[in-house]
């Protein structure tokens, strides 16, 4: 009997062991301190900005490793985090106000590995360091705007159903609607039960007459989920946009998020970061007074109006009467108008912003109508030789189109500058405005040297049990022991390659299933030479009791392997970020070390073995 595989099962494995030593080559090569920095608002690197970062940089004493654009963005590298720090000092003050300096790592991995996509693997905040935050959402905050909210969509009922009411007001949890007497009242009661929303109640006050309305308890409760939905998709595209990677942001318990920025070393820019969103309204542009400048001069809008800026500096007076707001935006992409080929923005609305935004249109065709993009962000300024955190609102007019006809769902802006910005907005009006503000309760710094030790004996730990494991596989199992511990090599070459390929995030916990697996990797072989050495003691041949061996053993690795992989599953579905990097690194190891244990030691055996002639194994 001779064991031999056919040609492809060789080239099979050649070909992963190839790719696995190309995708986890970068991690040999480490990360660099670096800067990024980024637009506040949507514009181009130009240039003559990039010579201003050089002549920064230069001044404050500092040579760098290499400036590079990375998604519309500055990436400077540095020999080591000193000159990282002394670099940002210097920028931050350079450039403050026009764009976002952060401290981040970056991949120092060859041009010759990225032609192939090759990345080194994200390593966790417990690795790498970085800055942890816990933010509570003001649910208060988030049923206040939501009454505030049914006030304008209450008005606008009554008003098209010529309902006359004195006041509509807030007041604590509740809406008041205020009438002259109980027949209108009772009237609007009877239209007002249309939101199902609401829960309305009558009260009288002597001459006046009131409609009470109450947001309902499965209301308040979608509000408050949503609140909390809309700040984590907030966060996460804020963040995912300034350049940080892998940040972990999940949620804890119903209104506290936690949000987690590996490589940012940095907290007050950290902060800067998570305050910056961004949002729409649309407004009418007042057409009656057309000498805006005399209005500047006295710094005095005319009633019901209110004056605001194009981004061309140009004055421009709108309705104060807000159309509609972003809060309706359901979608937005970023394209080009099919009229003149200029960068737009297509947007949808909601049903409620989609009926609100049509009556509306249907009443001014031929008006002029005001795209006001509004971003709030937190600053870091120096005042009195303190760091002080700021709050700046900036409200621009980006686009002025007449309407034309009557508009719904889905409309588009246009009189953007350049199809990056399109695209930017368009990414920031997805992540919208925060649902409701947030407050940090807690905040904690973990610095690049822990991470360096975590790193350190993380992978200390993974050489102490690879050493003891080679070791015991090498003189309790003699050759195939060896083939053992090669295959063992290749599979952690292997989980580390797909760890990059993923690009996961491998954390502490991470590293711990590793570990694991190192020692798992070999029962599928401890299994197969054990049963090698049976058949050999009943007397079989040399080549059937390799056959065997691996044929008979298969079922019992298979039934073992498939229980733990259910079982990392299980924990990946239902864990919390900690335990799902354990359960990715697990579970990659469990099928690694099924390919190399069965597949790769017995390509070696059958190479040496195969077509020999043999009476004993080194077994």
């Amino acid at each position: 009997m001779i064991n031999q595989y056919p040609l492809w099962k060789y080239l099979l494995i050649l070909a992963v062991l190839l790719l696995g030593l190309l995708y986890a080559a970068p991690n040999l090569y480490g990360k660099d301190p670096a800067v990024l920095v980024s637009p506040i608002r949507a514009q181009e690197l130009d240039n003559n900005i990039r010579i201003e970062i050089e002549d920064t940089i230069k001044r404050a004493g500092v040579t760098d490793l290499g400036m590079e654009r990375v998604n519309g963005k500055m990436m400077i590298r540095f020999k080591d985090s000193e000159d990282q720090l002394k670099a940002s000092v210097a920028l931050e003050d350079a450039l403050s106000g026009r764009f976002v300096v952060a401290q981040n790592l970056a991949a120092a991995t060859p041009d010759w590995l990225r032609v192939f996509g090759a990345k080194p693997m994200y390593l966790g905040l417990d690795l790498q360091g970085g800055i942890h935050f816990l933010m509570e959402v003001d649910m208060d905050a988030a049923l206040a705007k939501e009454e505030e909210r049914y006030i304008g969509d209450i008005k606008t009922q009554l008003r098209e159903n010529k309902i006359r009411h004195i006041g509509v007001t807030r007041s604590q949890d509740y809406i008041r609607v205020r009438f002259r007497d109980a027949a209108t009242r009772d009237k609007a009661m009877s239209e007002l039960a249309s939101n199902k929303d609401l829960v309305l109640t009558a009260e009288d006050n002597g001459a006046d007459f009131f409609v009470l309305a109450r947001l309902t308890e499965v209301h308040m409760k979608e509000v408050k989920k949503f609140a909390l939905q809309q700040n984590m998709t907030t966060l996460r595209n804020r963040v995912n946009e300034l350049g940080v990677a892998e940040p972990i942001i999940q949620k804890q318990g119903d209104s506290r998020i936690i949000v987690q920025l590996p490589g940012v070393q940095d907290p007050a820019q950290a902060k800067e970061l998570l305050g910056a969103t961004a949002t729409l309204e649309l407004r009418l542009v007042d057409e009656r007074n057309l000498n805006v400048a005399q209005y500047v001069s006295s710094g005095r809008a005319p009633a019901g109006t209110r004056l605001y800026k194009r981004r061309n500096g140009q004055p421009i007076l709108l309705s104060r009467r807000v159309i509609i707001t972003g809060d309706y935006i359901t979608h937005a992409s970023s394209g080009f108008d099919s009229r003149s080929s200029s960068p737009a923005v297509y947007i949808n609305l909601d049903d409620k912003g989609a009926k609100r935004f049509s009556n509306f249109t249907k009443d001014h065709i031929k008006d002029s109508m005001a795209v006001v993009y509004i971003e709030t962000k937190n600053e870091t300024r120096i005042v009195a030789g303190k760091k002080t955190r700021v709050k700046r609102r900036i409200e621009e007019v980006i686009n002025v189109a007449t309407i034309q006809e009557r508009l719904s769902k889905r409309f588009q802006i246009s009189g953007l500058d350049t199809p990056a910005e399109a695209h930017n907005l368009a990414i920031l009006l997805r992540a919208g405005a925060l649902a409701a503000p947030m407050e940090i309760i807690e905040e904690r710094t973990v610095g690049p040297s822990l991470g360096k030790d975590n790193i350190e004996q993380g992978f200390e730990s993974v050489l102490i049990g690879f050493a003891l494991v080679l070791v015991f596989m090498a003189v309790y199992y003699k050759f195939f022991g060896l083939v053992a511990n090669l295959a063992l090599t290749f599979n952690l070459i292997i989980i580390v390659a797909l760890l990059s390929l993923l690009q996961a995030t491998l954390t502490l916990p991470g590293i711990a299933g590793i570990v694991l697996t190192v020692g798992m990797a070999v029962d599928a072989n401890v299994l197969i030479f054990e049963r090698i050495r049976e058949e050999l003691g009943i007397g079989n041949s040399v080549q059937a009791s390799i056959h065997s061996g691996y044929e008979k053993a298969f079922s019992t690795i298979a039934d073992a392997n498939v229980t733990t992989l259910i079982a990392a599953i299980v924990l990946f579905s239902f864990g919390s970020g900690p335990v799902k990097g354990f359960a990715v690194t697990l579970s990659l190891g469990i099928l690694t070390s099924m390919f190399t244990a069965i597949m790769g030691t017995r390509a070696v055996i059958n190479l040496y073995y195969g077509r020999k002639r043999v009476k004993s194994l080194s077994i």
